[in-house]
């Protein structure tokens, strides 16, 4: 792997992260005001996503460009793009970059209709709507997709849903239009052959958004709904893919968003440990200043080196996908959503410490990014399970070459 950036990515990411120097950071008070008394979408948001395609600074994520929209670039290329993203938790938007309308987009790419593409992905290529993504539910532990009970069935010439979602990021958007659902059309099938996706109308009637849930005493303005679906009817050219194509489409989906989430997390440490080093060299505590202390000297070491580690496990697991797909790579996209949220919780934790009270408050970033971190540890599947796959995959190596390792155990003395 060749770790350094081609000239159209370093060239991109000037550009990036000019855009963000110049039209995102200036403006995030004036955000942050805008929701805390009430407006949201924030209009000026718009405007930036406006100036960002204009600048060709638009679905950088997307591996093949479509048509005259989308970055074209490898996951390799898009990770440093990413990092400098999350550094500011809704600059993804801006260029159109933002979970979870980019793995849905991903979806509707890969295996939606002509008619389906033409209906949801332009708009959302486009940036004119926004979707959801309706697989969790409170009733069962989803971290196992092959658990949810929520009922696809065949009605006519349609489809019926019924069900309970829960933690549906966007599902509060009012842009939302599109949810695409994961529920069972045939339960008596191979478990992993009985979900299906669907097409979902966000304004279909029998959709009722229950309530917007607060993610650790934090409320998102785009929502984490609970949703019921209650007899909904769609025709039948909305069901995503094939019929028993759910589980499939779900892993192809959420492979490619593991590694996103992880590469704005990286970005967002980085952050976090810049304003630890600028705190502790403007901080005085007991005569001297606060990198001078071995406690703090100490984080801001390992949150480096925890940092490079992180990165570079993301860099590979990004090789990999391009070279040999996300199934190949399934692993690695473990490993680090394993790795990566821990590390960020960690770093940002650090840099709280240091700036003290003010470390808890709005005036740093760093409540804001350590929430989003702890919350990744169960989004996308909890810390336990990636662990687990990773424990698999291990004893399954050593099981196929089981006694490699003997010649390297020396007998006690004395032993024949």
């Amino acid at each position: 792997m060749d770790f350094a950036y081609t000239p159209r990515v370093d060239a991109l990411r000037q550009r990036l992260r000019d855009f963000v120097d110049a039209h995102i950071v200036p403006r995030i008070v004036e955000h942050r005001d805008a929701l805390a008394a009430g407006c949201f979408p924030v209009p000026f948001v718009d405007e930036l996503k406006a100036l960002a395609r204009a600048e060709g600074l638009w679905n950088l994520f997307l591996p093949h460009a479509d048509g005259d929209v989308g970055g074209g670039l490898s996951n390799l290329e898009y990770a440093p793009l990413a990092e400098i993203m999350g550094r500011v938790g809704w600059a993804s938007e801006v260029f159109n970059c933002s979970a979870p309308d980019t793995g849905n987009m991903e979806l509707l790419q890969q295996f939606g209709s002509a008619a389906q593409r033409e209906r949801w992905l332009q708009p959302l290529l486009a940036g004119s709507i926004r979707s959801a993504f309706a697989m969790t539910e409170p009733d069962v532990a989803s971290s196992d997709a092959s658990n949810i009970t929520t009922s696809i069935a065949r009605d006519g010439d349609g489809w019926r849903i019924n069900g309970r979602k829960w933690f549906i990021t966007n599902a509060a958007h009012p842009r939302c239009a599109l949810l695409i659902v994961m529920g069972k059309t045939d339960p008596t099938a191979e478990a992993h052959r009985q979900q299906s996706m669907i097409l979902v109308p966000r304004d279909a009637p029998g959709v009722q958004v229950v309530r917007d849930l607060s993610v650790v005493g934090h409320r998102s303005p785009e929502g984490h709904g609970e949703i019921v679906l209650r007899d909904v009817r769609v025709p039948a050219d909305h069901l995503l893919g094939a019929a028993g194509d759910g589980f499939a489409m779900a892993q192809a989906r959420l492979g490619p968003g593991r590694i996103h989430h992880c590469m704005r997390a990286i970005g967002a440490a980085e952050l976090a440990l810049e304003l630890m080093g600028e705190r502790a060299i403007e901080r005085r505590a007991f005569g001297r200043h606060l990198h001078q202390h071995g406690t703090i000297a100490d984080w801001i070491a390992r949150s480096r080196l925890e940092i490079e580690q992180a990165r570079l496990l993301v860099l590979k697991t990004a090789w990999l996908i391009d070279r040999d797909g996300a199934r190949a790579a399934r692993q690695e996209i473990s490993m680090i959503k394993a790795v990566v949220p821990q590390m960020l919780c960690a770093v940002c934790d650090r840099a709280m410490q240091v700036y003290g009270a003010m470390g808890l408050s709005p005036d740093t970033p760093l409540v804001e990014h350590w929430t989003a971190a702890r919350a990744l540890r169960i989004a996308d599947g909890p810390d336990e399970v990636h662990l687990q796959s990773v424990a698999r995959a291990e004893i399954r190596q050593r099981q196929a070459n089981f006694g490699a390792g003997a010649a390297y155990l020396t007998p006690p003395s004395g032993a024949r």
